[in-house]
């Protein structure tokens, strides 16, 4: 049975400027709305406005939104994508290296990158996690399970092809 353990998207600090370009935006086109004596001048500040508020803040703000890492206890899966959805997933049985970097000021925000090296040519990178060592403790940890789960499993059928005497239900 799989179960979801954690789900993670970006810290919130990424919308920080979004906020602060909206809060700006309205704040200045509604001064210059109020100064500009005519229409044709409204309705270009106006239309600079809403173009500023749509690339400036809400495009941002979906891009966060539709970026989210779930890891399960067989798995993670990684989404991402506004217009064109993109899902990748890493099994927690075919094994990787967790490492994890930050910068000074992810430092002080706590968060971090979680890198999974999975011995391709590319690392998975989790960008900006809240809480990173706390997520790297969790990947090691269901990584080891799926790796004992595995071992059992192989043992078990190590012992039904020697001709072991199975009890019902023991499978």
């Amino acid at each position: 049975m799989e179960r979801v353990v954690a789900r993670v998207r970006r810290h919130a600090r990424m919308l920080i400027l979004p906020a602060v370009l909206l809060i700006a935006t309205a704040g200045v086109a509604t001064y210059a709305l109020a100064a500009l004596p005519e229409p044709w001048q409204r309705i270009a500040v106006g239309g600079v406005a809403v173009l500023v508020i749509v690339f400036g803040c809400v495009l941002p703000l979906l891009a966060w939104l539709t970026r989210r890492v779930t890891v399960t206890t067989r798995r993670i899966i990684l989404r991402s994508g506004v217009f064109a959805r993109v899902r990748q997933e890493l099994l927690h049985s075919r094994g990787y290296d967790v490492t994890i970097r930050r910068t000074w000021v992810q430092s002080a925000f706590g968060s971090g990158d979680v890198r999974v090296n999975t011995g391709h040519d590319h690392p998975v990178v989790i960008r900006d996690v809240p809480g990173p060592f706390q997520l790297q403790s969790a990947l090691e940890e269901l990584m080891e399970h799926s790796h004992s789960i595995i071992a059992e499993r192989r043992r078990a059928e190590q012992s039904m092809a020697d001709g072991d005497t199975v009890v019902w239900g023991g499978r």
